[in-house]
């Protein structure tokens, strides 16, 4: 897969027909994600493009705590290999806020070890845009030699990203 032909959020689009607006107009909002799904997409993709400031700019400044941009560039620097979305929902909660959450395992490579972080991440509704508050990790069981790769790819894991 590469930038030209899809975007890495796993949309199936062009990354100029997908997340690159957000990723551009982050600043401006004159495009912002229009759901907590396709924010968490976005958010992923920023990651791979190692676009951190789109990161600490969605996510919620009462649930940032102390990370910062500094510590996003130093960090491990993983090989993304793929997103699956398991779920996503929004809602009005009773005190009139719009909440989401969305489900996901975003799969990666490090030190020659796949794993994915698996986790349910909740979203808030402010000011005309969605942001990333928090999230509930959850182990992520690795696939089996002959079960589908991770990437889609439509491979054999063991034919692709095991052996990658």
């Amino acid at each position: 897969m590469t930038i030209e032909n899809h975007c890495p959020c796993g949309s199936q689009k062009s990354y100029q027909n997908c997340c690159e607006a957000l990723h551009l107009n982050v600043d401006s909002g004159a495009q912002v994600a229009t759901s907590p799904e396709q924010l968490m997409r976005s958010r992923y993709c920023a990651f791979v493009l190692k676009n951190f400031d789109y990161i600490i700019k969605t996510h919620h400044v009462d649930f940032l705590g102390s990370l910062t941009l500094e510590q996003l560039k130093q960090g491990p620097n993983p090989n993304w290999l793929a997103l699956e979305v398991l779920a996503a929902n929004e809602e009005t909660h009773p005190d009139g806020t719009l909440r989401g959450n969305v489900t996901f395992k975003a799969w990666y490579k490090l030190a020659g070890e796949i794993d994915a972080i698996y986790e349910r991440s909740e979203f808030v509704f402010q000011q005309g845009r969605w942001y990333y508050t928090q999230g509930q990790q959850m182990h992520a069981k690795r696939p089996g030699r002959n079960d589908p790769c991770v990437c889609h790819s439509g491979k054999k894991f063991k034919q692709c990203c095991l052996t990658r």
